[in-house]
């Protein structure tokens, strides 16, 4: 178990889920350095948050640090991650933090589960797609965007969830989310998926917000003066 110390939060990660640049990343303090920026930026108290992809659980605790871990939900797909996130959580004080299993397909889910790549790096697992090989998928809970956002009532939605973004912005969002920040994967798709993701945002109420932007972290807040 390899242990890291990022912002004065703690964190290990099995050392067969790392290869030498994570590592690098991990030891130095960039990992997710953007996307931790961002989330200090905008995230405040009492602030509900929505993650999807926790990765190593390093932002949902971020959030939690911020918002109080009661007011933080998680979502990841990998299953062979949950017992890294929710150890990340607990070891720096943040046990209250939901953490919920499933890959979230789209803004309606399904009985059936999805078929979810496992078998990549932890930061790069994703859903399947037609090259992944069959001996490493594994069925996991197939959830809706719709009903998390239902669910938690979310202020803040931030996700890096490897391409399946794309899929959730083909209808507007509620008006009780007031910012969003994902990483977007521009090699997964063509440019009309951005420029839905921006007209998506658009037709909720919500604008671009260049302060936390950065590179393909795209962030979105809600259109103030109205």
């Amino acid at each position: 178990m390899a242990t890291y110390q990022i912002d004065g939060l703690q964190l290990e990660v099995p050392e067969t889920h790392l290869n030498e640049r994570i590592a690098a990343k991990l030891a130095s303090g960039g990992y997710e350095a953007l996307e931790a920026q961002a989330a200090a930026m905008r995230v405040r108290p009492r602030h509900r948050v929505l993650e999807l992809g926790s990765g190593i659980g390093y932002i949902a605790a971020v959030c939690a640090r911020i918002a109080g871990p009661e007011s933080v939900t998680t979502v990841e797909a990998n299953p062979a991650m949950l017992p890294v996130i929710r150890a990340n959580l607990e070891r720096n004080g943040f046990g209250a933090v939901t953490l919920l299993h499933g890959a979230v397909g789209g803004m309606t889910g399904g009985e059936a589960p999805l078929a979810f790549d496992a078998a990549r790096s932890f930061w790069a697992a994703r859903i399947a797609d037609e090259g992944a090989r069959p001996e490493a998928l594994v069925e996991v809970p197939h959830l809706g965007l719709a009903a998390l956002l239902a669910r938690t009532r979310p202020h803040i939605v931030i996700m890096d969830i490897e391409g399946a973004e794309a899929h959730l912005f083909d209808a507007p969002w509620p008006a009780h989310v007031e910012g969003v920040m994902m990483e977007l994967h521009p090699g997964r798709y063509p440019d009309t998926v951005i420029k839905r993701i921006v007209d998506c945002m658009s037709a909720s109420g919500l604008t671009y917000d260049p302060g936390p932007s950065r590179g393909r972290i795209l962030c979105f807040r809600r259109v103030r003066g109205r």
